[in-house]
């Protein structure tokens, strides 16, 4: 199937168009990369160093901190010479890393860069199949930018609030990190999480199809207590976000969300934020599409509408089959995805495995998962590892012997409305194939005799 019969001028936009070519191309590379290698052998693929350079990785000795460390290290690692039996020999000395822990140079996890053309404009994302628990590593975590990643010092930033309030405010960060914190374990999903699979299964592996939403523990003040600080006025409705960085980011948010469970983040994962997630303070809107947790916040403004930015008009709506447009569909549905095994991996033998993936809803917890082996014709329920949190990525598990007969792995999340996550097919009946956001329809892994897993449309 050609590109433009998998990406029809109906549904893709040209941005849009180029945006999925081009992951199929990242992922094509990131995949040959592998084919000789010996991690072929096993479950897992591994990636080589030029596989990390090719993903948008820059790998450079300026991070190493060791006398006997060198560059080949993976990023975020520093290698040092493998001892033959470290019971004889005294090893490396504390702090040899600089005082900022490195991660092993035997564990290789990157995120994707997608390969825009302005390396301005782009997004990287998450590698969930390597995945442990519910919580992503910071270093990890997926990111989309409009206008590159802002240096901004956190001395001189400040977060204006105005429009309909009795009393506006100019709040430095010592300012907010003064009133009452709250930390919050939250995932973020970016709505054209997906984008790529409507039509036909086309990204091979889960770090494609889903590698845009992460989870974090985030620490910040309650939007609601600046609110209440400024004095919102009885007609107000909205309130517009505005961040720091080059494209001035602006989304439109509900006033009755801003009060309920709203954050205003400076810290995540028990540090501060890192730059590519807003540092020094981004918008935290749980179960809302990603689009609207802006970072590098600098500014909000009361109003008694919303704003029609261009992210909530042009973008981010979802064009219905009767050629109305779906606008502002912020909370992100439940949704769930295999894991392992997933796409890209192969199964050395028949026996048992534990299947395991995640599972998420933007409406609440997670309250039951089911797995099927045969393609939905039959249904168990899974184990969910507690805690299991409120709009929170839920780890779930289910002990599975695999006979080395064709199978097709699916998972199924309901949450605590009583939703529960549809089928592709059941998703296009309602909302046609005119749109690109908000896919969280059932994933199928196919595994063939030989233990090789494939993406399919089951």
């Amino acid at each position: 199937m050609s590109d433009t019969e998998r990406f029809p001028a109906s549904r893709y936009g040209p941005a849009e168009r180029h945006m999925a070519e081009s992951l199929i191309e990242i992922e094509r590379q990131a995949l040959a990369e592998r084919e000789d290698c010996d991690c072929k052998d096993g479950m897992f693929n591994g990636l080589t160093r030029r596989g990390l350079l090719m993903g948008g990785v820059a790998l450079g000795g300026s991070a190493l901190a060791g006398g006997r460390a060198r560059a080949d290290a993976p990023p975020g690692a520093i290698e040092y010479d493998v001892q033959p039996d470290p019971t004889k020999e005294q090893g490396r000395l504390i702090l040899d890393d600089g005082g900022y822990g490195s991660r092993s140079q035997f564990e290789s996890e990157v995120r994707w860069r997608y390969p825009t053309a302005s390396l301005d404009s782009s997004w990287s994302m998450t590698p969930l199949a390597s995945g442990r628990g519910m919580i992503t590593p910071s270093g990890l975590h997926f990111e989309r930018h409009h206008a590159g990643i802002p240096t901004i010092d956190p001395a001189t930033h400040e977060l204006v609030l105005h429009g309909m309030v009795d009393r506006p405010l100019r709040l430095t960060m010592d300012d907010l990190k003064r009133l009452p914190s709250v930390s919050k374990i939250h995932f973020i999903e970016c709505s054209g999480n997906g984008l790529t699979e409507w039509a036909k299964p086309t990204l091979k592996t889960v770090q494609g199809t889903h590698g845009l939403t992460s989870t974090s523990e985030w620490t910040g003040v309650r939007l609601s207590t600046v609110l209440e600080m400024a004095g919102v006025q009885d007609s107000a409705a909205w309130i517009l976000a505005e961040g720091a960085d080059a494209a001035v980011m602006t989304r439109s948010v509900p006033l009755d969300k801003a009060m309920d469970d709203a954050v205003l983040a400076y810290a995540q994962n028990g540090e501060a934020l890192r730059p590519e997630q807003g540092y020094p303070l981004r918008l935290l809107l749980p179960g809302y599409e990603g689009n609207t947790h802006i970072k590098w916040l600098r500014r909000l403004e009361v109003s008694d509408k919303p704003f029609m930015t261009r992210e909530e008009t042009s973008k981010y709506t979802d064009l219905m089959p009767d050629g109305t447009a779906r606008q502002f569909s912020l909370e992100m549905e439940a949704k769930s995805v295999i894991t392992f095994p997933s796409g890209a991996m192969k199964l050395p033998r028949a026996g048992f495995y534990e299947v395991t993936g995640i599972a998420w809803s933007g409406r609440g917890k997670i309250t039951r998962v089911e797995v099927s082996a045969d393609g939905g014709a039959s249904w168990q329920e899974a184990s969910l590892d507690g805690p299991v949190l409120d709009k929170c990525h839920t780890r779930f598990r289910l002990p599975w012997t695999w006979t080395g007969e064709e199978a097709v792995l699916q998972s199924r999340a309901v949450d605590e409305t009583g939703y529960v996550q549809p089928t592709l097919e059941q998703l296009v009946e309602v909302r046609g194939l005119k749109s690109v956001y908000h896919l969280n329809a059932i994933q199928s892994w196919h595994i063939a005799p030989d233990g090789e897993v494939t993406n399919v449309h089951a």
